[in-house]
């Protein structure tokens, strides 16, 4: 019985020993919503100032940026047909107060994507001068192409250039080769277009499997991006530059991940698809 007795206490302590020192099941953290790409409609924090580059682009930038000690990353900008740089102003100073630098060919003939590779060689050459209040400020490393119309065609074929890290063909033309882009590629299109239908920019978007691609179509949107639509691409314009120029994490949740922000956004895109790459 003593024995008995004895073999019961050191299992009765070696129960309180165990309980004691084995920590309780880890409860996992909640996964965070993926962003609203509608978060980036809202303007950055600098004001925009308008100048001229040259004779062949008109240029948008924050205001303190002689003053800010960094550098900033660029967009280059094709236009469509005949159209101005006017008639993209909104986007234009939306980019500026995020702190981008936009250099925006002025011609309505912008297809080569060469007018358009010529704002960024004249923006590197403008970090490089002295005087210039461009320099030590520009990212030459930190360049996006992107474009409407003709101007996304032409996006498309500046996109080969080295100097272009990332391409946003907005419902663009024909031109320019897909599978020449090597770097992150978003195709956006229209619903309701009728000049460049969203059909054809799926089929850029699907031919384009060597590098990330994302795809949206906006919902009921015409191709000169009348109403709301026109806020929802530049809302999904600056969060893709965010993550790809920028490093913003939580941009990269609008396009990333099993669940991202641009397909939740069921009010502003009728359809969004990435191809395996960006999967």
């Amino acid at each position: 019985m003593r024995s008995l007795s004895r073999r019961a206490l050191l299992a009765v302590a070696a129960l309180t020993v165990t309980a004691t020192v084995v920590p309780p099941a880890a409860v996992a953290a909640p996964v965070p919503a993926p962003t609203s790409p509608r978060v980036y409609e809202t303007a950055g924090p600098h004001k925009a100032v308008k100048a001229p580059g040259g004779p062949a682009h008109t240029l948008y930038y924050p205001d303190d940026l002689a003053s800010s000690g960094t550098e900033h990353p660029v967009l280059i900008w094709g236009n469509g047909t005949n159209a101005t740089v006017g008639q993209y102003e909104a986007l234009f100073t939306h980019l500026a107060s995020w702190g981008y630098v936009v250099a925006a060919a002025n011609t309505g003939q912008s297809g080569s994507g060469e007018e358009m590779l010529a704002g960024a060689r004249y923006l590197i050459a403008e970090n490089s001068r002295a005087g210039s209040v461009f320099q030590g400020r520009i990212a030459t490393g930190k360049i996006a192409a992107a474009g409407h119309s003709q101007g996304g065609g032409g996006a498309i074929a500046a996109g080969a250039d080295p100097l272009v890290k990332t391409t946003l063909p907005i419902m663009p033309g024909p031109q320019g080769n897909v599978n020449k882009l090597h770097g992150p590629a978003f195709f956006v299109s229209g619903q309701a277009d009728v000049i460049v239908p969203s059909f054809y920019v799926h089929s850029r978007f699907l031919a384009c499997d060597q590098v990330p691609a994302v795809y949206g179509q906006l919902k009921g949107a015409t191709h000169f991006l009348d109403g709301d639509s026109r806020y929802r691409v530049i809302g999904a314009i600056t969060a893709w530059l965010q993550y790809h120029l920028a490093g913003d994490a939580n941009a990269k949740s609008v396009f990333y991940g099993a669940d991202y922000g641009l397909a939740r956004d069921k009010d502003g895109w009728s359809a969004t698809e990435r191809n395996q790459k960006a999967s």
